[in-house]
């Protein structure tokens, strides 16, 4: 155990954070997806502050999700964050294969057909065959692409699969939380970088992650620790080097 001094603490230019947060060199000649979960939470525990999770941020939380961002090849999130975090599209330009496109992950295509990120030509909606086929029909007539990935759910697997066959294997997963416990039941989380506030807010809101049942344990390795003026923690965390 040791105790980090405020003598020791060094600025952090977006160039250092790049570097901080740069993914591991792909795995040749066919890279598998590295996944990084990117989540907040209250100094107890809260996912979400009114319904969101952007009360909980700041100024260096933004920062740092903007540099997350532009690392990954792709951003997945639940077509439940989509909804409730009122997600727009990511400008992607279909020539410049390193800017990060959208995937949402919906079994049962409750989205809405008029959502600018769902219709958006670069956005994949990672759905599933028993998908309900009005709400299929309503969403590719907006002009949303699906991807079938499993029968009666989205397999994560065939989703990140058909991701990185397409180039995408630097994954951002935004959340929400039921995608996070569903990443995290199928052993597919290499990273999670998890802000912390400096708030207490009781109350009833979940955690980072949920699911319906309880996971072996998966310890992680602390890579850093960053912190600001403001009170926040910005933490990284992988899975042990050799633990796939």
């Amino acid at each position: 155990m040791y105790l980090v001094q405020k003598a020791t603490q060094v600025t952090v230019d977006d160039a250092e954070l790049r570097r901080l947060y740069a993914y591991p060199d792909p795995e040749h000649p066919d890279p598998r997806c590295h996944v990084r979960v990117n989540m907040v939470s209250s100094l107890d525990g809260a996912a979400n502050r009114d319904g969101a999770s952007a009360g909980l941020g700041g100024d260096g939380d933004k920062r740092i999700f903007g540099v997350l961002r532009d690392l990954a090849d792709v951003v997945l999130v639940g077509s439940g964050t989509v909804t409730g975090e009122g997600y727009g599209p990511i400008d992607a330009d279909p020539s410049d294969p390193t800017l990060p496109t959208l995937a949402i992950v919906s079994g049962s295509l409750s989205l809405d057909p008029d959502s600018e990120a769902v219709r958006a030509p670069q956005t994949t909606v990672l759905t599933c065959s028993s998908a309900p086929e009005d709400r299929r029909r309503r969403l590719v007539d907006a002009g949303a692409t699906l991807v079938d990935c499993g029968g009666d759910n989205v397999e994560l697997p065939r989703a990140l699969a058909h991701l990185a066959s397409r180039g995408r294997w630097r994954v951002l997963s935004e959340g929400g939380p039921g995608l996070l416990g569903r990443l995290a039941a199928a052993d597919l989380v290499d990273e999670l970088c998890l802000t912390i506030g400096p708030t207490m807010l009781a109350g009833s809101a979940g955690r980072i992650a949920h699911g319906d049942d309880e996971i072996d344990p998966r310890t992680m390795t602390r890579d850093h620790v960053l912190a600001d003026d403001e009170g926040f923690l910005f933490t990284r965390w992988s899975r042990a080097t050799d633990d796939r």
